[in-house]
């Protein structure tokens, strides 16, 4: 194995052979950089694509931190190399390292994949790859690092069930403690079994080990049920939360690039009580907990100024809801005035309360104004459970654009259950009536920025159900668009091409053999799949689909039956199957459901963390207190799958 001096002298060779070489140096401002041979377990941490998208990853910050707090571990990073850095790789055998101690990935005991989104599955082979770390989990052993991956795209695992050793399930600031002790037991032990040591981290709550599971499946190629193959491992594993928000980080790495987002990010509240129904994110993130206001803003102070960042984002799910957003506001106008700073308060309420919020931030704004309607006609939105009236819309950014804003971004989505074309039509007439209510009162100068993304069914929602909207129609539905909305010069029009789509709709809800057709198709030259260019539909992905005998309308243009089993069914988010279903019933005769703080609707949450939140009363969770007395509950064995 290579030492990081024979790295370093390598790396210097082919440095200046390729775009942006900072992403491949470290040494950034803040980084961590501990004695190699004083910690016992050593952490990798990676996100599966380039540094310029990994780096701001807020989820690997918390994570990174909070390994570098102990005295007896190291975290260490890593990110996908560009393609023209793969080559090189290759050809001087250099293999896959960390930024701060320019380590061989395979030298870790602990290497942690963040998997926020499916589209990064192919990237994660090509890195163990180039680890020289066996793709396959059934082809390691006690040589190699444990192999583990968290993220949204955890809530369904079983496509990259092959590849991966365990999966930690939910939020990850405490579980990965509880894996670094156990694996730190395990390998200081001179008679390290690695099975053994899987087996005992398939014990800790919202962790799930693949390999002790076996899926059968029915004839008409449905899952019939997904069950361990070994004794005293849970039947369901249930994601982790943690009770209270822990001290944000505040040492963000200061990268060596011009990357996505340069900026101080610090989250006010996790979680959202809205339910919209196509959102994943909502679903999975509940129960909602919020910081406090002097948290958030020491926080965001300390990071500005261990930075020199310039940019702030205050992140939620919904940041108009959380509880003490006008304090929140004021108190950061308030700590900044003067100082050149930049504030975002992403994901706003469609109302103007929001404009006002946004105006008391006024020395501190950005350029444009975003909302996000999803649907543009009032029957798609009660569909979706989102439900704005079209004339709060119209006043709403009438407001933004009489207030000084001269741009505004409006975030729909094509594709949705039950959409008829005359719904896309509807998001053409209402932009139309956005920008010409503007042109009213601020001019000609008044732009409109219009993203239409295409919906993708996602597991652990009440769309899991439906199907995804198909290649032609999709195509049929954005010429409708381009063709009467890109005639305006003040019209900005973005759309997602249906083949990403596609991609994503397959390994959203796919089951164990998906994972086959990832292999081949990685093998087949497919990666960086989330960069829409670089997407080989038709020669990598299609041939693995043949290769393995399976149909990819299986799994993306197929209505999911009432009774079906998922591939995910052994894994919750702890929102029961049962409330899912209700809400899909719902969606389908336009039935809203009102925001769950002002009406407890069982979701399951309870029930699954009542002692959690026995232990954490009060304002901090937006769930009811619990008042019954405390119960002794086995996590990983309540009933909140299928019931």
């Amino acid at each position: 194995m290579l030492t990081p001096e024979q790295i370093e002298t390598k790396l210097d060779r082919i440095l200046l052979k390729v775009q942006k070489p900072g992403r491949y140096v470290g040494g950034e401002l803040n980084s961590t950089i501990k004695d190699w041979d004083k910690v016992q377990t050593k952490v990798a941490f990676i996100f599966p694509d380039i540094y310029d998208i990994g780096v701001s990853n807020v989820g690997l910050k918390i994570l990174y931190d909070q390994i570098n707090q102990r005295e007896d571990a190291l975290a260490e990073r890593a990110y996908a190399p560009w393609v023209d850095m793969e080559a090189l790789m290759r050809e001087h055998e250099i293999p896959m390292y960390t930024l701060e101690s320019k380590r061989p990935l395979a030298c870790f005991d602990l290497i942690g994949f963040t998997l926020p989104y499916e589209t990064l599955y192919t990237n994660t082979l090509n890195i163990l790859d180039l680890a020289g770390i066996p793709v396959r989990s059934a082809d390691r052993d006690e040589s190699h690092p444990i192999i583990i991956a968290g993220g949204h795209s955890a809530t369904n695992p079983e496509p990259m069930h092959a590849f991966i050793d365990a999966f930690a399930i939910g939020e990850g600031e405490e579980v990965i403690h509880d894996i670094v002790n156990t694996i730190q037991k395990f390998k200081a032990s001179p008679n390290y079994n690695r099975n053994e040591l899987l087996l005992a981290l398939a014990q800790i709550p919202g962790v799930y080990v693949p390999k002790f599971y076996e899926a059968t499946y029915l004839e008409d190629g449905t899952v019939a049920h997904t069950l361990p193959i070994t004794p005293n491992v849970p039947k369901v594993i249930n994601k982790r939360i943690v009770a209270k928000l822990l001290p944000p980080p505040v040492k963000f790495i200061v990268p060596n690039i011009e990357i996505i987002h340069n900026r101080v990010s610090v989250e006010i509240m996790r979680g959202c009580t809205r339910g919209c129904r196509f959102c994943q994110a909502g679903m999975i993130t509940r129960p909602v907990r919020e910081r406090g206001v002097q948290e958030v803003v020491d926080a965001a102070d300390a990071a500005i100024r261990s930075t020199g960042f310039e940019e702030l984002a205050l992140m939620s799910l919904s940041s108009s809801d959380y509880t003490y957003i006008n304090e929140l506001v004021d108190a950061i106008s308030k700590r900044f005035e003067g100082r050149k700073l930049t504030v975002s308060l992403p994901s706003l309420r469609i109302e103007s309360v929001s404009v006002d919020l946004m105006d008391k931030l006024k020395q501190h704004r950005s350029g444009g104004f975003t909302l996000a309607p999803e649907a543009a006609s009032e029957r798609m939105r009660r569909i979706i459970n989102k439900f704005i009236p079209d004339e709060e819309i119209i006043n709403t950014t009438r407001d933004i654009y009489s207030r000084g804003w001269t741009t505004i971004k409006l975030y729909f989505m094509i594709g949705h259950p039950s959409e008829t074309i005359e719904d896309v039509q509807a998001i053409v007439d209402l932009s139309k009536l956005v920008i010409a209510e503007g042109r009213k009162v601020a001019g000609w100068k008044v732009k409109l920025n219009v993203g239409v993304s295409t919906f993708v069914p996602k597991p652990q929602t009440p769309f899991q159900w439906v199907s995804c909207d198909t290649r032609d129609n999709i195509l049929e539905k954005q010429a409708l668009l381009k063709r009467q909305l890109l005639k305006d010069k003040s019209i900005k029009l973005s759309w997602t091409k249906p083949e990403d789509t596609l991609l994503e709709a397959w390994l959203t809800r796919g089951d164990r053999r998906m994972a086959e057709v990832i292999y081949t198709a990685w093998k087949n030259g497919a990666k960086f799949d989330a960069w829409g260019d670089e997407v080989k539909i038709q020669t990598a992905w299609m041939p693995a689909f043949a290769e393995h005998g399976l149909d990819h309308a299986f799994y993306t243009h197929r209505q999911r039956r009432t009774d079906e089993v998922f591939p995910w069914e052994h894994i919750t988010a702890a929102v029961r199957k049962n409330f899912l279903f209700q809400d899909f019933r719902q969606s389908l005769e336009g039935q809203i459901r009102v925001d769950c703080r002002l009406n407890c609707f069982a979701c399951g949450i309870l029930p699954t963390f009542a002692n959690l939140r026995r232990e954490n009363p009060g304002e901090g969770w937006k769930c009811p207190d619990v008042k019954s007395p405390a119960t002794q509950i086995i996590s990983n064995e309540l009933s909140v799958v299928g019931d």
